[in-house]
C-alpha cells in the first residue's frame, strides 16, 4: 500500500521585506494616506499595522451622508447625542452624521494585540465621534469635510465664506454674488466702469437685505460649527491644526495652533439661544461692485465682500500691538486675501480696491 504523502510548506528563506520598513516610515505612509476609513481597513491588516494606526497624527474625516439612528440611548438628549430626534439641520446634528460615517470600517475590527474577541472600538451605536478619536492619541492636523453646506442660496448664486476661531470669533470673511455667468474667453466687451459706489438701488431693491441675510447665515453656520467641535478639541491636547470644510466649499472654519491654545484656556460664550459660539460684537467692512469680470471665463454681478471683525471694545487690552493697529490690520489682510482660491481668489482682489462701507454689529 502506498503510504500518503504529507506536504510541508518549506519555511520561506528570505525574511517578508516589508517588516524591514521602519514604523516611522509606515507612519509617514499612514499621514499621507490620512483618510480615516482607509485607517480603519489598515488596522486590519496586522498587529503592527493595529498598534500603529492610533499614532498617527494627519487625520481627515469625509462625511458622507445623513443617517437615521432609531433605538434608546443613555443620556440626555441634545447636538451631541445619538438617540436625539430627526435633526432640525445640518448644524445641530454634525456629530451625529460623522458617527455612522467616518467610522464604519472600524466597527468589525478586533483587538489583536490582547488576542480576545473584544472590537477594537467599542459598539458603534453608543458613542460619540469625540469618544472613536480618542483612540488616536497624537492627533496634531485634522480636517472634516461636512456633506453640503449650511447656507442655503438660490440657484445661481456664489456665496464662500471662511472663519478662523480661537475660544470666540477672531476674523471671517465673506464673498457673494448675485449672479454667475461664464463666457467665452475671446469675449472682449468690457462693462462699463462704474465709479466705485454702491448705486442706490442696492438699498431700495434688496440688495442689501439679502447681504444681511447672507453674513448673519454665514455667522450662525461657522458659531455652530465651532460650538459642536469642543468635545474633540478637549479630548486631543496635541491638535495644532483643525480645519472643517464642507463638499460645496461654501465655508471653511479653521482654527491654529494659538487659537486652539486659546480655546483651551478661556471659557467660551455659548449662545443662549441655541447650540452655537456667541457672535461677538463686530465691525465689518463691505466691498460692492455690480460687475466684475474673472478668470476662466467667469463674471460676478452683484459682488460683495464682507471682512468681519470682533471690535476692539470688550476685547482684552493686555495683547499688545499685535492685536491692535497697524499690525492688527494687516493680519486681517492676510486673511482676507489668501481665504479663497482661483476666480473668487480673483474676485477678492478686485473688490478690495472699491470703496469700504464701514458697518458695526451687536453680538447674538
Amino acid at each position: 500500500m502506498q503510504s500518503k504523502a504529507k506536504i510541508h510548506a518549506d519555511p520561506s528563506p528570505y525574511p517578508d521585506q516589508f517588516d524591514r520598513i521602519p514604523d516611522s516610515l509606515v507612519l509617514l505612509i499612514f499621514n499621507n494616506l490620512a483618510d480615516v476609513r482607509s485607517l480603519g481597513r489598515c488596522s486590519a491588516v496586522s498587529k503592527r499595522f493595529n498598534s500603529l494606526v492610533p499614532l498617527v497624527h494627519d487625520i481627515f474625516v469625509k462625511i458622507d451622508r445623513v443617517v437615521t439612528v432609531d433605538g434608546d440611548f443613555d443620556g440626555e438628549d441634545g447636538p451631541l447625542s445619538v438617540s436625539s430626534a430627526k435633526p432640525r439641520n445640518l448644524f445641530s446634528h454634525f456629530l451625529k452624521l460623522m458617527l455612522f460615517t467616518l467610522l464604519k470600517p472600524f466597527n468589525q475590527l478586533r483587538n489583536n494585540i490582547n488576542g480576545s474577541n473584544k472590537p477594537l472600538l467599542p459598539q458603534l451605536s453608543h458613542h460619540s465621534p469625540a469618544q472613536v478619536l480618542k483612540n488616536f492619541t497624537n492627533v496634531r492636523n485634522l480636517h472634516i469635510e461636512l456633506p453640503a453646506g449650511d447656507v442655503g442660496t438660490e440657484d445661481g448664486v456664489i456665496l464662500k465664506w471662511k472663519a478662523e476661531f480661537g475660544s470666540t470669533l477672531q476674523n471671517c470673511v465673506i464673498l457673494g454674488g448675485t449672479h454667475t455667468d461664464r463666457k467665452p474667453v475671446s469675449d472682449t466687451e468690457q462693462p462699463v466702469e462704474d465709479n466705485g459706489s454702491i448705486p442706490e438701488s442696492f438699498y431700495t431693491n434688496g440688495g442689501l437685505k439679502l447681504r444681511v441675510v447672507w453674513t448673519i447665515s454665514s455667522l450662525i453656520a461657522a458659531s455652530t460649527r465651532h460650538y459642536l467641535l469642543r468635545p474633540i478639541i478637549k479630548d486631543h491636547p496635541t491638535l495644532r491644526n483643525l480645519i472643517l470644510t464642507d463638499a460645496d466649499g461654501q465655508g471653511t472654519l479653521c482654527m491654529g495652533c494659538e487659537q486652539l491654545k486659546e480655546f483651551r484656556e478661556k471659557p467660551l460664550a455659548s449662545s443662549a439661544s441655541s447650540n452655537r459660539t456667541q457672535v461677538p460684537a463686530s465691525n465689518m467692512k463691505l466691498r460692492y461692485a455690480s460687475y466684475l469680470e474673472l478668470p476662466e471665463g467667469v463674471s460676478l454681478q452683484g459682488a460683495t465682500l464682507v471682512s468681519i471683525k470682533p471690535s476692539v471694545e470688550g476685547v482684552g487690552h493686555g495683547s499688545g500691538t499685535s492685536r491692535n493697529g497697524s499690525s492688527s490690520r494687516k493680519e486681517v489682510e492676510t486673511f482676507v486675501y489668501g481665504a479663497f482660491d482661483g476666480p473668487s481668489k480673483a474676485a477678492v482682489k478686485a473688490l478690495a480696491k472699491r470703496r469700504t462701507y464701514l458697518l458695526e454689529m451687536n453680538g447674538f
